[in-house]
């Protein structure tokens, strides 16, 4: 009562109306120095806006969780990702500044003005996101913007608010073109919102505050609430089906107000589909549980979720409804048979929740979703999944829906571009149907009410490799005839160096006419930004036309990162290193292409950087070893000539065997492995089983094979990539000084025990629509000759034949055998979790990992788990 007191006391105090008048004021003078802004100013500080975003994304995550008490971190920083990445992606090439359009026959001009000062509501389930996404939106149209924060998302909003206004004003914003309500009150985002100098509202939220904003008399840009149904035809592929619903659902608990509320369910599948939630751990209300889990988890005064339940786990919400379910509960399941008032349960959820209808036919599911759509969704989103093109379009044009998304996951399916090729956008229009302006995804512009009908799409893969690779013995005797060089600037280390630089240097000099050459020898193991500095320094006085790295990963890697930074001296470290979800849409752009070629030629067999568009270097800063990953950084080509390993020592030889197998077994699991690179993946994984021990043992021709095999895989995951195993090795090895591949060893068992078995959080890449990471590996173990009667045992068989190959060849498969003390990581596992999630590789592993899991492997490689 007396905190109660106080805080009244001091909210008394605060003169609301001079407060805003305030912020209206400065917001009008940033916005007269911004009208004459060009695009090229304007679309600078959107990309700083972007990158910022993109960099604090796990920041901003963690502190939207703390604070709010909702939602899954791991999953917000993917929103605060897709605020800055895909929007600025799709509004990267968009006009938005002077002339925009013009249709010289009918002699049509349309001139972009910026329509003034916006107010910015922002809502609590998706805080952090929303404020990247209306800031950017807002600079990419030259208007200033106030915001109006949730009180329960205050501090995290702000702290994101901080962050992208100082990044924009950097890159040439004025000081005020971003504020907010530093005390926040209903009383104050009113007087926001009412302002007469306030010219248009963006408004995300609750009814009440949508409904207040509609009601200021002034432009408003609302949403509606999202009661959005399911229907599961007997069409539908259904695990496909129930593996885009559970991850849906679980996808931030269910906070993305697309997200499916009902599953409608032809009763021809009905018990097939069932079952198949039931495999992924969804628990069925018993018929005597429904009626206390209603009475808990929906607010009778407003028919609508009750405050606590958004935004939590299944198993919260459970216990906090007085249901007992497993605490690896996904998603709670009522199957219901009514909608309305009557039928609480038929409401908006926003979490891991749903009910499921038994549909006869489907005009009776048709009837099913209309009516939950009128029953506080019209006009959001419903979703179908059916192979019967002429039942899909007669529910598109059934349904009072404005986006209707087809084989897709609701949740991240209506927020465009990842499913489909929808506006990229974290404010859904829900037209007239709602009540609303707008029907569609917002953006920079566009004011029309349409329809869209989004069907789920695969990305386009790739294979790109070096444009030209050369093997067998004397390969290197290209370089005699190389086309169009002189200038040879050759990065090795000086142990390499004092075996093969006058062979590299002599084949040079047998070349006609003018040549040249700088041998460059300081690259040391795990390469440091300093090393880099260095080398381009001394490439910016020799000015060579041609790269030679000769050498391991490290050296490779160098002059990767050599180049680009040579003939890229504006861009920065942490740019280069910065992680992204999808390679072609990411905030740093690398060049397209390279002046200087780049030729690399390994003298070890694992590291596949002589064909892989990845580097890994050291910011010698912070001693973390950081991904850097463009094609730009593919090498030109590729030498592998076997000449070059005949007198490998025998560690490193397992090494780089087991990092050339982790590569083939991650890259054959990835969420982005095609029938292209699974083929190079297989063939290098056979070729390391039938030939390792005996290049380990001295066999010269098993050598020669492994080396193929190591550029078989480096193609494979240069064009697939990897896994969790790979980031783990990283921050083990540069925090310990382990190894390029015993890491790989080290973690490789775990990974793939851990791979094999279902998610708990399902991994989102539209190319990877059913999970089958656990077929793949009982694949690769046929492919091997183990016999097995289940996929278990063949992943069981699989495992112990790594541990087999590791042990012949001298590898220890734990931290604590390898002199890890355990202390000192037990200190550091959150660390290490942390950087592991970080690392680029994360993103395609088949199961999408919470930091926890990652921390919990870590404990279980430290003892070594089932080693025999």
């Amino acid at each position: 009562m007396v905190q109660e007191s106080k805080a009244t006391k001091k909210e008394n105090t605060i003169d609301v109306d001079k407060m805003i008048n305030g912020y209206v004021e400065k917001a009008h003078k940033a916005l007269d120095q911004m009208s004459d802004f060009t695009q090229e100013q304007v679309d600078k500080i959107c990309e700083a806006i972007a990158t910022a975003g993109e960099q604090n994304n796990y920041l901003l995550a963690k502190m939207a969780v703390e604070e709010t008490g909702r939602g899954v971190v791991e999953d917000k920083a993917i929103k605060n990702m897709f605020a800055s990445e895909n929007i600025w992606n799709s509004l990267r090439h968009e006009k938005t500044v002077g002339v925009i359009e013009e249709d010289k026959e009918k002699q049509l001009v349309k001139i972009a003005e910026p329509k003034g000062v916006i107010a910015g509501v922002t809502p609590v389930t998706n805080p952090t996101s929303t404020v990247i996404f209306k800031a950017m939106l807002a600079m990419k149209t030259r208007n200033t913007i106030i915001f109006g924060f949730h009180p329960q998302a205050q501090k995290c909003c702000v702290k994101t608010a901080e962050i992208i206004r100082q990044a924009a004003i950097e890159a040439g914003a004025p000081s005020d073109c971003i504020q907010w309500i530093e005390h926040p009150s209903l009383e104050a985002t009113s007087k926001l919102m009412d302002h007469p100098n306030v010219q248009t509202i963006l408004a995300t939220g609750g009814p009440g505050m949508v409904k207040a904003a509609y009601s200021s008399g002034k432009p408003a840009i609302g949403v509606g609430p999202g009661n959005g149904p399911s229907y599961i035809e007997k069409s539908a592929n259904i695990a496909e089906s129930v593996y885009d619903i559970v991850l849906s659902k679980t996808f931030d608990n269910g906070m993305i107000c697309s997200s499916e509320n009902s599953v409608v369910v032809d009763s021809d599948i009905y018990d097939q589909v069932k079952e198949e939630f039931a495999k992924w751990n969804c628990y069925f209300l018993k018929g005597d549980e429904i009626k206390k889990f209603e009475e808990n988890f929906i607010d009778p005064k407003r028919g609508t979720v009750a405050g606590p339940i958004a935004g939590k786990s299944a198993y919260e919400i459970a216990k906090l409804c007085g249901v007992n379910v497993p605490k690896d509960t996904k998603v709670i399941i009522a199957e219901y048979h009514g909608v309305g008032r009557d039928f609480p349960l038929s409401a908006e959820k926003l979490s891991p929740v749903f009910t499921m209808y038994k549909a006869n036919g489907h005009d009776d599911a048709f009837k099913i979703c209309r009516d939950l759509l009128d029953y506080g969704g019209r006009g959001h989103t419903a979703g179908i999944h059916s192979q019967n093109k002429k039942i899909i379009d007669e529910f598109a044009n059934k349904m009072d829906a404005c986006r209707i998304l087809v084989n897709s996951p609701a949740s991240v399916g209506g927020v465009g571009d990842l499913y489909n090729n929808m506006l990229p956008s974290l404010t859904l229009g829900t037209g007239s149907y709602g009540a609303n302006t707008f029907s569609h995804n917002i953006g920079a512009r566009d004011l029309l009410n349409i329809k869209t009908v989004a069907t789920r799409r695969d990305n386009m893969q790739w294979v790109k490799v070096p444009s030209k690779t050369y093997f067998e013995h004397n390969a290197a005797n290209y370089l005699k005839h190389m086309p169009d060089v002189e200038r040879f600037f050759i990065v090795t280390d000086e142990k390499v160096a004092s075996k093969f630089a006058n062979e590299i240097t002599d084949i040079i000099s047998q070349r006609r006419g003018r040549k040249s050459y700088e041998v460059f020898q300081a690259v040391a193991k795990d390469p440091t930004t300093a090393t880099i500095a260095d080398g381009v320094h001394r490439m910016n006085i020799f000015k060579p036309d041609v790269v030679i790295a000769i050498g391991g990963g490290s050296v490779m890697d160098a002059a990767k990162a050599m180049r680009l930074f040579y003939e890229n001296p504006q861009m920065t470290f942490e740019e280069a290193t910065q992680k992204f979800l999808d390679i072609r849409k990411r905030t740093v752009r690398f060049p397209k292409y390279n002046a200087i070629q780049l030729v690399c030629i390994p003298t070890t067999s694992g590291t596949g950087s002589e064909v892989s568009p990845f580097a890994i270097i050291t910011n010698d800063q912070t001693g973390i070893k950081s991904t850097l990953c463009d094609y730009s950084l593919n090498p030109d080509v590729a030498i592998v000539d076997d000449q070059f390993v005949e007198d490998l020592p025998k560690q490193l030889i397992a090494n780089s065997g087991f990092e050339a197998l982790a590569h083939a077994i991650e890259s054959y699991v990835s969420t982005m492995a095609t029938d292209f690179t699974r083929g190079w993946s297989m063939e290098a994984i056979k070729l390391i089983f039938e030939n390792l021990e005996k290049s380990y043992n001295g066999d010269q021709a098993a050598r020669s094979r492994m080396h193929n095999a190591a550029t078989l895989a480096g193609m494979a995951y240069a064009n697939a990539f990897l896994g969790v195993g790979h980031a783990m090795a990283h921050a083990i090895g540069s925090t310990y000084n382990i190894a390029s591949g015993l890491s790989d060893a080290i973690v490789l068992p775990s990974v793939i025990r851990f791979n094999s078995k279902r998610p708990r959080k399902l991994a989102m890449r539209p190319h990877y629509s059913v999970y089958r990471a656990d077929s793949d590996y009982a694949e690769i173990a046929r492919s091997l000759g183990i016999n097995g009667s289940s996929k278990q045992e063949l992943i069981d068989s699989l495992v112990n034949k790594i541990i087999d190959l590791a042990h012949a060849v001298g590898m220890k498969l734990s931290l604590k055998e390898n002199g890890v003390d355990e202390k000192s990581f037990n200190e550091n596992i959150a660390k290490l979790a942390v950087e592991a999630y970080g690392d680029q590789n994360v993103v395609t592993n088949p199961s999408a990992l919470l930091i926890s899991e990652i921390a919990a492997l870590l404990r279980e490689i430290y003892m070594g788990k089932d080693l025999k």
